[in-house]
């Protein structure tokens, strides 16, 4: 049995690091809706499109009142270095303390390929409604066409 938080329940408030060094936590967007998108790996393939596909449509997510944070385990400078090359504007964080957001929601897990077992995150979506309870979960996720629909629920919410 998981006890992982699903929907409905409050997204555990931990501290994430964003580009610029400074501690930033899903509290600080209380009375407005978030999407947190949980990715393996900045500047490869599937990664890259997903993040440009969100940062294609954060106007539309601003317009709706949703508050976007891209996240993975790299460091801030890598997040920096990805942004720059793809012209990204959805913001990016870094959560790589072991015991942080991501673990706490079982996104970073074990998984295997080859054979060879190994720690990785699953790529994931949260949709935070404004009172901090988790709306909706996609995990995992397929890249395609994701960013269009987490906005239309955005939107619906």
């Amino acid at each position: 049995m998981s006890s992982f938080p699903a929907v409905g329940d409050s997204l555990p408030d931990l501290a994430l690091t964003a580009t610029d060094g400074s501690a930033v936590r899903p509290s600080q967007f209380a009375g407005q809706k978030l999407v947190l998108f949980f990715y393996p790996k900045d500047d490869t393939p599937g990664c890259t499109t997903e993040n440009k596909d969100f940062s294609a449509l954060a106007a539309d997510f601003a317009k709706a009142g949703v508050a976007l944070l891209g996240i993975s385990k790299d460091p801030p400078k890598k997040h920096l270095k990805f942004i720059e090359k793809y012209g990204l504007t959805a913001p990016l964080a870094s959560d790589a303390e072991q015991g942080g957001l991501s673990d706490a929601l079982g996104v970073w897990t074990e998984k295997s390929m080859y054979g060879r077992s190994y720690m990785g995150m699953v790529r994931s979506t949260y949709l935070i409604a404004a009172d901090g309870k988790i709306a909706q979960i996609w995990s995992p996720v397929k890249v395609k066409g994701h960013a269009e629909a987490v906005l239309e629920a955005a939107k619906a919410l």
